[in-house]
């Protein structure tokens, strides 16, 4: 390891990543400092499960808003398959078990609504409303690559001012409300402002605007893309990138302080060996924004809680169905939506603002394996076996504490996985594959499990509060170009706490990258 560096990159999240490959790539000695003993933070995969050859995506899992010009551009070895199915949601009307499946095919998701609700309108206010989000997408996608704009500059490229009073100026709720009158299609509708944010649909201040967007904007289509061979396959081409283009990775290497002057930086870090200094003209750090203010010292940013529940099951089957007319094959491929209907929504969020645990946790699930049984063994596959993975909606952090974490875990996943079993044809533990110890292969993560394992403050997957991709001089990561600012000129922010951060996107690390360039 020299003893300086042209930038010094703290952590190893995809992201982090991302900006080591660029800045090597374009010339630049680059360190990056991991204090785990494998790179790829909350972007990899592992096999949870002994002795059972299944390696699933274990805190992220799909891809959304990774551009294809960091895939080109990095010339990642990277693929991802599109979902056939975009989301089923299973209900009972009137007695009888059915569902909304989205997906298929215009005619089949036409005749699915129609079941639903008796009619076309639905389906119409549905087409409407997904054709407004997709011009937003066309639009602003693109933007998240180049420096930032100024509010204005947006609304115009937008163009359309009901589609940006929509999703950057009112509630949310208040078009949801609008535009659809049946609740289960309202919930649907409303469970992408709610991925790892805690709001209400009508929250003043966006919170949920600033998720729907981030999820609905993605690649310029919204859709949400399967990794293939799991979030791992990413990582490694990543590491691979940067190795190739130059980079020293070290794992093992805790940052615990940086200290700067503007122009030179100097990166303390801890090993099990010992302590080391290494400066660095630069310092892009992945890690959350109240992290960052830790190893300098700086005043903290408020704190943003997570509300997720993450977990990962492996089956020996797909369960069955209650609605008669959807197979598993098709209800797993896609979302599979559960206890969040519109109402539902809302009194799971009352609930929890309260202090308490949901009584009918929401959750929404995926099946990995449909589309992609690569990260399976062939026996696995062979004997029938799946992944699912599910995201519980509206748990925050507040919630769990360390006296209680274990006990509310074991709660919240009961009170989800019995949302579930209402809708199955037999209990989801029945379907539970097995490992070598005898025991059912299943794990479930809290915010607070994620804060100890990733460091994410409050367990908040996205760092902190998600922002609108433009300008915002009341930020502190708003000036300069590109969105990565800190307190201090030559420490820039790389990961998702940026102005433009959140999900599985690269974006931070190109943007953050190009600050350093100047480009």
């Amino acid at each position: 390891m020299r003893s300086s560096y042209d930038a010094v990159v703290v952590g190893s999240g995809h992201n982090a990543l991302v900006a080591s490959a660029y800045l090597a790539r374009a010339g630049h000695s680059v360190l990056l400092l991991e204090r785990l003993p494998a790179p790829g933070g909350a972007t990899v995969s592992t096999r949870p499960f002994p002795g059972v050859d299944a390696h699933l995506s274990r805190y992220s899992y799909l891809v959304s808003l990774l551009p294809r010009k960091i895939v080109r551009d990095l010339d990642l070895d990277f693929r991802v398959r599109t979902r056939t199915v975009s989301s089923y949601t299973p209900t009972t009307r009137d007695g009888h078990p059915t569902g909304l499946l989205v997906g298929g095919g215009e005619a089949r998701t036409r005749e699915s609504f129609a079941r639903l609700t008796g009619g076309d309108r639905e389906y119409t206010a549905w087409r409407d409303f997904y054709a407004l989000t997709a011009h937003v997408a066309a639009r602003v996608f693109p933007t998240l690559t180049e420096p930032l704009p100024t509010k204005a500059e947006l609304r115009h490229l937008v163009d359309d001012d009901t589609a940006w009073r929509t999703l950057f100026e009112e509630p949310l709720g208040k078009a949801v409300e609008a535009r659809f009158a049946d609740d289960l299609v309202r919930g649907v509708v409303l469970t992408d402002a709610l991925i790892g944010t805690f709001a209400d649909a009508h929250d003043p201040s966006l919170r949920q605007n600033r998720c729907f967007l981030y999820h609905v904007i993605g690649g310029g289509t919204g859709d949400w893309n399967v990794p293939v061979g799991g979030m791992g396959a990413l990582t490694r081409a990543l590491v691979g990138a940067a190795r190739t283009a130059g980079a020293e990775l070290r794992t093992g290497h805790e940052v615990t302080r940086i200290e700067t002057d503007g122009h030179r930086a100097e990166v303390t870090y801890r090993t099990e060996d010992g302590e080391g200094t290494v400066g660095a003209r630069h310092v892009l750090v992945g890690a959350a924004p109240r992290e960052l203010a830790a190893l300098t010292g700086d005043a903290p940013p408020p704190p943003a809680e997570g509300a997720q529940l993450k977990v990962n099951m492996l089956l020996k089957r797909l369960p069955g169905l209650r609605d008669p007319d959807v197979d598993p094959r098709d209800a797993f491929a896609g979302t599979f939506h559960i206890a969040e209907g519109y109402e539902a929504l809302a009194a799971a969020h009352g609930q929890a603002a309260a202090g308490a645990l949901p009584s009918a946790p929401p959750s929404e699930i995926y099946c990995h394996s449909l589309t992609d049984p690569t990260v399976l063994s062939q026996d696995l596959t062979d004997r029938g076996f799946h992944t699912l993975t599910l995201f519980g909606l509206h748990t925050p952090a507040r919630l769990f504490t360390d006296a209680t974490n274990d006990t509310a875990r074991a709660a919240l996943l009961a009170g989800t996985l019995a949302q579930l079993d209402e809708h199955l044809a037999e209990p989801i533990a029945d379907c539970l594959a097995t490992d070598t110890d005898g025991n059912p292969c299943i794990e479930a993560k809290t915010p607070l499990d994620l804060e100890r394992d990733l460091r994410l403050p409050g367990g908040n997957i996205f760092h902190g509060d998600l922002s609108f991709p433009y300008a915002d001089e009341q930020d502190p990561r708003g000036p300069g170009r590109w969105g990565v600012g800190t307190p201090h000129p030559n420490i820039l922010l790389c990961g998702a706490g940026v102005l433009r951060g959140g999900g599985v996107s690269g974006i931070p690390g190109h943007n953050a990258a190009m600050a350093v360039l100047g480009q």
